[in-house]
């Protein structure tokens, strides 16, 4: 999974009654992955190139104890549902960003060889969906695109920050499944996805200061009152 990691992050800002909004939520869809590239950089968590691992990726992630089992995920919710009940004061929102962290793992079950675990070791866990493009794929952009319909639906303002932040979605998407793959480790690779992150993040958060949903403006508008 990549942009399907967001699908939750717009389906948990569609059904917010109050901050955070889309930014934040996005934070908390690729938070494990924020965490595993630093890690993997350090030498902590562990990854290599194998050509022709999966059909959709040659990473073959063989050692992510904190960041892919299921406790350290769960973990990650928990700190990030804390933090951002401590900024909101919010409980509705920590929970819901607790949520979307947790989603990641559960997606990436879904599309992972197994290399997942429930507590950083013991048996490895996943479905295989990057061996089967013809399930992956459609899957992927559904949840994305109906997750966007939502958030679209349920909130109000201007379009066009939403539709650039989809189209940067739907473009690295893209690049990713049909640009070569990697033959080789390259620095470059890790730092390649945090500049994505932070470029669809940054642009999440610029959506989310133009659309409300409508407690959003009922609120704005008895504080403005």
């Amino acid at each position: 999974m990549f942009i399907g990691h967001w699908a939750p992050a717009f389906a948990a800002a569609a059904i917010s009654t109050d901050r955070p909004r889309l930014g934040t939520y996005f934070i908390a869809g690729q938070l494990v992955d924020w965490a595993f590239f630093p890690l993997f950089m350090a030498g902590i968590e562990r990854a290599r190139i194998v050509p022709g691992l999966t059909a959709m990726s040659s990473f073959d992630f063989y050692h992510m104890p904190y960041t892919h089992s299921l406790i350290g995920t769960a973990a990650f919710a928990v700190g990030f549902g804390l933090l951002v009940w401590w900024q909101f004061r919010s409980e509705s929102g920590a929970l819901l960003a607790g949520a979307v962290v947790l989603s990641h793992w559960l997606l990436d079950l879904l599309a992972h060889r197994p290399d997942l675990t429930l507590a950083g070791g013991g048996d490895k866990l996943g479905f295989g969906l990057w061996d089967h493009p013809a399930i992956e794929m459609p899957l992927e952009l559904g949840i994305t695109l109906v997750a966007f319909a939502l958030y679209m639906r349920a909130t109000t303002g201007r379009k066009a920050p939403a539709v650039l932040l989809l189209t940067v979605m739907l473009v690295a998407q893209a690049i990713s499944w049909f640009g070569p793959q990697p033959v080789e480790y390259s620095p470059a690779l890790p730092i390649t996805a945090l500049a994505a992150f932070a470029i669809v993040t940054a642009l999440a958060f610029w959506t989310g200061k133009t659309r409300r949903t409508g407690r959003q403006a009922l609120a704005a508008d008895a504080a403005a009152g």
